[in-house]
């Protein structure tokens, strides 16, 4: 049995659905039932059992026959200032997670994400000490907080059989509808070409990038899942792993390719960024991936046009955009 946390959610549902696809519908999903928003993700997959986080421990105790925790439950919210709250629901919560995986010998895959790299002065190396990075908010250093800890673990050799951190990128793709404000950069895109039949940027305060210019590691979700199911498949892998394609590319080439995928003119508007995100905007992100393909891992990613053509045509454009 695998059990899913955040099940509903963007990153789980489509886990989820690979694994339907599989033939697997031996799977415990977690996850809060009054996210009516979320359920849509999963309305048409298999699966055993539909669990309550607050509920999740107790049920674990009860069952013995899981072999996989895939943690991929959290509160995603960059702009949450409330610590504590935080941290009970990304940190604490996760180390019940990691305790019970290493108590029963099961095997613990958890999302990490690439905000602990803070403003990328340091860079994006999942192979540094993450002592080397400062994380710039609430989110992120909850994160941090829990890499540290499983650091820590390792080194003292207290780990489940098989433990797997990873550090997502800027991840777009099916079944982030619900998301609202935190949905990806082509998800709002898509929006304002429906709503304004233009897509607005922020312009660039940095000598050395145009606008438009801007650039992040856009990674398609059908990749992320791509690397979770070669973790399923390789149980000696562990490790802190970056979950990105390792080519940066900018705003206006992701802007680009939705206007390409959709057949239509492109009409982008610069506008100013708000004086509160001035000095405190990323300019640039790009994963480093050496680690993970030295473990192993040789899938091709989907170039930045091909996924979004793919997430455009076969679900934005569709009467039913769920995977």
């Amino acid at each position: 049995m695998i059990v899913i946390t955040g099940a509903a959610g963007f990153i789980g549902s489509n886990i989820l659905s690979s694994l339907n696809e599989l033939g697997r519908d031996d799977i415990i999903l977690c996850d809060s039932e009054n996210k009516n928003s979320n359920l849509n993700n999963i309305k048409k997959r298999e699966f055993s059992e539909f669990i309550e986080p607050n509920k999740l421990i107790y049920y674990l105790n009860k069952n013995k026959n899981i072999q996989t925790i895939i943690h991929m439950g959290a509160n995603s919210s960059t702009i949450e200032k409330n610590y504590k709250l935080m941290y009970r629901q990304n940190t604490r919560f996760s180390k019940d997670l990691w305790q019970w995986s290493k108590d029963n010998n099961v095997r613990f895959i958890y999302a990490s994400s690439a905000a602990i790299y803070g403003d990328g002065s340091s860079g994006f190396s999942d192979s540094k000490s993450i002592k080397n990075y400062k994380p710039l908010n609430v989110y992120a250093w909850t994160k941090y907080f829990f890499d540290r800890y499983v650091t820590n673990q390792a080194n003292l050799n207290h780990t489940p059989p098989q433990w797997v951190g990873l550090r997502f990128f800027n991840v777009y793709g099916p079944n982030e509808y619900h998301k609202g404000t935190m949905q990806s950069v082509l998800k709002h895109a898509f929006n304002q070409h429906n709503s304004d039949g233009e897509v607005k940027l922020f312009k660039s305060y940095n000598k050395d990038y145009r606008h438009g210019q801007q650039m992040r590691d856009f990674i398609y979700i059908k990749d992320c899942v791509s690397i979770i199911l070669w973790l399923l498949e390789s149980p000696e892998v562990s490790g802190i792993f970056n979950c990105g394609t390792g080519k940066a590319r900018s705003f206006k080439d992701l802007i680009m390719a939705m206007y390409s995928a959709l057949n239509r003119e492109p009409i982008i508007k610069y506008i100013e960024m708000p004086e509160n995100l001035v000095n405190q905007y990323q300019y640039f992100t790009q994963a480093n991936m050496i680690k993970i393909k030295k473990s192993g891992y040789k899938n091709n990613f989907y170039s930045l046009e091909d996924g979004v053509s793919d997430y455009v045509n076969n679900y934005l454009l569709t009467d039913n955009p769920y995977r």
